[in-house]
Parts: structure tokens; C-alpha cells; sequence
């Protein structure tokens, strides 16, 4: 009798691959790579190697360069012997239809990119029809120009050659349809109905928006994985899922949350990333509109990662394509218990680096900077969320007067 072994599944492993150029330099690569693994374990990969070259930029056929695709190609044949079959190898750039085949051809492996990667995740997370339907319209968008042949066997449907010797049936003659021709047909089908389909939830969304009464409107918005949800949950005192991962929120969640005597709206929104895809941003417009719609903007900045100016300027510049760039703001550094620093020493005369600013220094370069416009707090320790409290509800009852003159709060604080 056969023994039946429940084996565990294992996770697909994965090769990662990125450039160092004039404009990425070795740090930068390497973070970019971080970010890239950490949308991998997202995913459910495993990283188990990492590929850099030095170039002047990325090659036009494979991406890399010759001698770097036999050595990533090395390597596979080599952990595929020692039975540690490599599951996928993910470059850090969005490829071209051209690249991905050529190195598909060659490295005989899946390969993913990091707009597919995204995507991938996105699939993973969608949860209601809405997110869902953008996912799958921002899918089609991407597979559109990289459709290969998956069979052979079709050359052409029901085609002939005319009289005589043509193979084709009777009425069906004429140059027929190739299966490429025929999968794209289908795809660009599937697309306008898509589309079709956004349109009316962008109807509904409006009409949604249209009900929720006299209350201005706060959005918290943020690089991806800073603690918004998390932030949400505190402030609304509501279950929104938060988890140490990428892209944990896909789909806008809206609660009413109350400070003192004034009610208002706070949505939690779809974190932004670098290199995020165009079509992405299109795809997610009914989503961001409660960015777009939004009276306040609450700015959730990860202060103890060691790049968060950079993240600010990716956030920026997003915000900036969604016209809401000039919406009033306030900046929350959010992390505060994780922030770690390199005291120098006192004879160290080398200049001064990131790491080696304290969180007292960065406070007062920021409060500088942006005046009363920015709070520094723990959302998992609860630090300094009174201080973000009393923010919020002077900057919203500002607003709220300067929109609803005649509408009165729940109730009357005496002024002392």
C-alpha cells in the first residue's frame, strides 16, 4: 500500500535583477532592490540572489548586458542541478515586449518585471468589484503589447486560398484571422468593457460622495507600507486591515470619525511607490478621486526609513499628476519608536551623513520647515497623538467654517 505524503508547499524562489547607471547609483540601486525583494515576499517569493551590472544604460534587446544574462543563466542551470530550481527572475524596470521575449528565450525561466510584480500584488489584494475591475482593466492594459504566441497549432482560422487547390470550407475562404490577431481582438473587447463598466462605478461613487452630507473631507495619503491604515484604525477607532506589507489597502475605505465637537470624513487611500505605472494611476482614477475630492490631505511619512525624503518627493510629484498637489496639508512622521541614528565621535571629521542626524535635529529642520504643518508620532505606540488630534481638529474646523458658515458643530465648546 502506498504511503500518501502531505508535502508543504514550497515557495517559488526568486532572482533579482538591477542597473547601476549615471542617474542610479550603487545606494540607490541597492535600495531599489530592497524595495523590489519586499514586493516579492509580498507577492509570496523568495529572494535568493541578487544581479547588478554597471552600465550606461538599459541594453534595448535583453536588458543587461550578454555576459550578465549567461552568468544569471549560469547560476539557473546551476541551482536547477543542486535541485533548488529558481521559480522566476525579476528585473527592477519595466521591460519591452522585445526584452521580455529575448530573455525568456534565453533564460528558460519565468521573468517578471516590476510593473507585473505590482500588478501581480494588486490582483492579490482586491477585494471589492471596483478595485477588482480596475486591476483587471490595468492587466489587460499591460498584456496588450507583449501578447505572444502560447500555440502554434492555429496558423489561421477557416482561411483558403480561393478555388482550386485551398483547404478552406465553402463561405469561409479569404485570409482569415491569426490566433494573435484573434486573443487581441478579445483583449481590446475586454477593455472597452471594462472601461464601460468603471464608468458606472464612477457614477455611483459620486452619488456616494454626493450623500455624505455637510463634512469636509480628509484623505490620508502616503508612500505605500507607512502606517495610513494603521493611522486610520487610531483615529476612527475602526477594524481597516493594516499589515507589514506592500500594498495592504487597495480599495478606499471612508469613516466618519469625531474630535470633540466636530464630525468629519477621513478616507484611507492606496499607498503610491516609485516607478508606479501609468496605467496604474489611470486604472485607479475612481479610487483616487477621493484623493482628488479631498478638503485636507494628511501626508503619512515613514521617518525611520533611511530614504523618506525621497518618498516625499515620489508622493509629490504623484499628488502633483492628480491635481491635488495644491490642496492644504498637513505632514505626519509617522514611526517615531523606529528611527535609529549613528552618534559621531567628537574627533570624526568626516562629514556629516544621513545617518547620523538624531531625531531631535530632524524635528527642527522640519518644524522650519513647515511650520505648524507637521507632527512627529508613533501610531503602533501611540505617541504623540493628542498633539495630532488638536492639529486635525483646528486645521478641519478652520475649513469647515470656511465652507459651512451656517452649519453648526454637534455642539458648543465655551471659549475660556
Amino acid at each position: 500500500m502506498k504511503e500518501f505524503v502531505i508535502s508543504e508547499v514550497k515557495a517559488e524562489t526568486a532572482v533579482l535583477v538591477g542597473l547601476i547607471t549615471k542617474e542610479q547609483d550603487e545606494n540607490k540601486t541597492k535600495e531599489y532592490l530592497d524595495e523590489l525583494e519586499f514586493l516579492a515576499d509580498t507577492a509570496g517569493a523568495i529572494t535568493v540572489k541578487r544581479f547588478t551590472q554597471r552600465v550606461q544604460g538599459p541594453n534595448s534587446v535583453t536588458y543587461v548586458g550578454k555576459g550578465k544574462l549567461e552568468e544569471i543563466k549560469e547560476y539557473i542551470v546551476a541551482e536547477e542541478e543542486a535541485e533548488r530550481p529558481i521559480g522566476m527572475v525579476i528585473f527592477d524596470d519595466e521591460l519591452s515586449p522585445k526584452q521580455m521575449r529575448n530573455i525568456e528565450n534565453e533564460l528558460q525561466v519565468k521573468i517578471l518585471d516590476r510593473t507585473s510584480l505590482i500588478l501581480d500584488i494588486f490582483a492579490m489584494r482586491a477585494q471589492t468589484a471596483n478595485s477588482k475591475t480596475q486591476v483587471e482593466l490595468a492587466q489587460y492594459r499591460y498584456m496588450l503589447p507583449r501578447l505572444q504566441r502560447l500555440w502554434t497549432h492555429l496558423e489561421r482560422q477557416g482561411g483558403g486560398s480561393g478555388s482550386g487547390g485551398g483547404k478552406g470550407s465553402v463561405g469561409l475562404r479569404g485570409p482569415g484571422e491569426t490566433q494573435l490577431e484573434m486573443d487581441r481582438r478579445i483583449i481590446l473587447q475586454r477593455i472597452s468593457l471594462l472601461k464601460e463598466r468603471l464608468v458606472e462605478i464612477d457614477k455611483q461613487k459620486v452619488t456616494q460622495r454626493k450623500n455624505r452630507g455637510r463634512m469636509i473631507r480628509v484623505a490620508l495619503v502616503g508612500y505605500t507600507n507607512v502606517g495610513k491604515s494603521t493611522l486610520m484604525n487610531l483615529l476612527s477607532k475602526s477594524e481597516v486591515f493594516a499589515e507589514n506589507k506592500l500594498f495592504a489597502t487597495l480599495d478606499t475605505t471612508v469613516r466618519k470619525v469625531v474630535i470633540e465637537n466636530l464630525p468629519f470624513l477621513l478616507a484611507d487611500t492606496v499607498g503610491f511607490i516609485r516607478k508606479l505605472p501609468t496605467d496604474l494611476v489611470d486604472s485607479f482614477k475612481s479610487t483616487l478621486d477621493e484623493v482628488r475630492e479631498a478638503d485636507l490631505l494628511v501626508h503619512v511619512v515613514d521617518i525611520s526609513h533611511p530614504e523618506f525624503e525621497e518618498h516625499i518627493r515620489v508622493v509629490e510629484s504623484t499628488l502633483k499628476d492628480l491635481d491635488a498637489a495644491d490642496k492644504p496639508s498637513i505632514m505626519v512622521f509617522n514611526k517615531i519608536d523606529n528611527y535609529r541614528w549613528v552618534e559621531k565621535e567628537e574627533d570624526d571629521l568626516t562629514p556629516q551623513g544621513k545617518e547620523n542626524i538624531s531625531l531631535e535635529e530632524l524635528e527642527r529642520t522640519w518644524m522650519a520647515r513647515l511650520k505648524d504643518d507637521c507632527v512627529f508620532i508613533s501610531a503602533k505606540e501611540n505617541t504623540n497623538i493628542k498633539k495630532l488630534r488638536d492639529d486635525l481638529y483646528a486645521r478641519v474646523k478652520q475649513l469647515h467654517v470656511q465652507k459651512y458658515p451656517y452649519n453648526d458643530f454637534l455642539y458648543n465648546i465655551e471659549d475660556e
